[in-house]
């Protein structure tokens, strides 16, 4: 048996703590204009920031790791670990921001460049802005009037407004290529292309859904784009030419959220018909399902009749090993690849959004009430298969590796069609 079975073993009794819990820094107002929901949460690529849409407008924008005397571990009692966003406290001369987007605020994306070569990022990128390990950091935001605005995440500044959508800004992704590419999906059934390299330039309108376009996903390889919308079908774009690739059809009501695997060589995709489907983007098959029926409250699984509950969110864990999902019926989700069942469930109420840490160990629930929550994640040391069949599907596609002159077994490993 080898580490990384051990470590998968060991975590199926293991129950995701709770570390903590954000609060918002304001009394929820339940109207249009204000909009209390945290609708998306994410932490920066360096793992140095974590940025909150916790309603009304406002974005806080928070240093990370939070404080040690807030990270106290518990399972469900009484929350020690919560706390009011306005008693967080710096670390050294990173400071909390608070960015007022004067909108209901849907979507969140960092993005990074160690070289940004445009006018209005450039000038202040010679400075001490540029963070730690120098590297340049922007933070978009996708707002209910359309626009997206952009702010540099060490200053606070707002750099760009962009405008050209004609509904809500639901989803965005950035590529992870230094090239500040931005891709925004709205609910005006469109997604749009943008180089802030070039002072937040349109490149490109893609027109393909029928319906609102409601999640966006750049490969880690920055070679395709995925976009999902509630026509029940999933389109894979070519990050190169931005001309259609192929249609994923297999969910029965709108599709959600979606995200690539660290090597980009899988696609999941969450839907409110209860699934989570996870394919091979390069041949369009359809690998796995993770069907998602409600558990009763004591969290064990039983011969009840089970009861289906729409799908909010997905995304890979950073070694590519595990999902998380949360659910209406209130529940967060593990999975392994390999399971069917997942591997460990904690109860969330309402939630809406999930992301994981960067180096993994923590997942960050946002919740329709306004609140994050942090929770323990499964740590495995990944095996030296694993990381084997990660390093070579960074660069090589199915069809590549199905030519390769080896046994069918390592074919089927290298795919994801088998656990050798």
């Amino acid at each position: 048996m080898d580490i990384e079975t051990v470590g998968q073993l060991d975590n199926m009794e293991d129950i995701p703590v709770l570390v903590a819990e954000l609060q918002p820094g304001r009394a929820q107002q339940y109207d249009w204009k204000s909009s209390c929901e945290t609708w998306s949460v994410a932490f920066s690529p360096d793992g140095e920031w974590f940025a909150w849409s916790q309603g009304h407008g406002i974005i806080k924008l928070i240093p990370w790791p939070l404080e040690e005397n807030h990270l106290q571990p518990q399972a469900y009692g009484p929350k020690r670990g919560c706390f009011k966003a306005s008693e967080i406290k710096g670390r050294g001369n990173t400071k909390e921001k608070i960015l007022d987007c004067g909108q209901i605020v849907w979507g969140l994306a960092f993005g990074c460049s160690s070289s940004p070569s445009g006018w209005k990022l450039w000038p202040y990128s010679r400075h001490q802005h540029a963070g730690s390990h120098g590297t340049w950091m922007l933070l978009a935001t996708g707002l209910n009037d359309g626009h997206v605005k952009v702010w540099d995440v060490h200053t606070g500044r707002l750099l760009f407004n962009l405008s050209g959508h004609q509904d809500v800004v639901r989803d965005l992704s950035f590529a992870t290529n230094d090239s500040l590419i931005l891709v925004t999906a709205s609910r005006d059934k469109t997604l749009r292309i943008w180089d802030l390299q070039k002072d937040g330039k349109q490149i490109q309108v893609l027109s393909g859904h029928i319906q609102w376009v409601y999640c966006c996903s750049i490969s880690p390889d920055c070679s395709m784009l995925c976009s999902a919308a509630g026509e029940n079908t999933v389109l894979l774009w070519s990050m190169r030419s931005y001309t259609l690739i192929r249609k994923l059809e297999g969910h029965s009501n709108s599709v959600v959220s979606c995200d690539f695997s660290p090597d980009s060589a899988l696609l999941v995709t969450a839907s409110y018909d209860t699934s989570v489907i996870m394919w091979d983007p390069y041949t369009g098959e359809k690998l796995r399902v993770f069907p998602h029926v409600s558990l009763p409250p004591e969290l064990e699984y039983s011969a009840m009749e089970p009861q289906l509950s729409s799908l909010r969110s997905v995304c890979f864990s950073p070694e590519g090993l595990y999902l998380a999902s949360v659910a209406d019926d209130r529940f967060l989700r593990i999975w392994s690849l390999e399971l069917q069942n997942p591997v460990s469930v904690a109860p969330v109420t309402n939630g809406l959004c999930c992301t994981f840490f960067p180096q993994g160990g923590i997942i960050a629930t946002g919740n329709r009430d306004g609140h994050v929550q942090f929770w323990t994640s499964p740590r495995v040391l990944s095996s030296l298969r694993h990381l084997c069949r990660k390093a070579l599907r960074c660069f090589l596609t199915t069809y590549q590796v199905l030519a390769l002159p080896i046994p069918g077994k390592m074919k089927d490993f290298l795919t994801y069609r088998t656990n050798l």
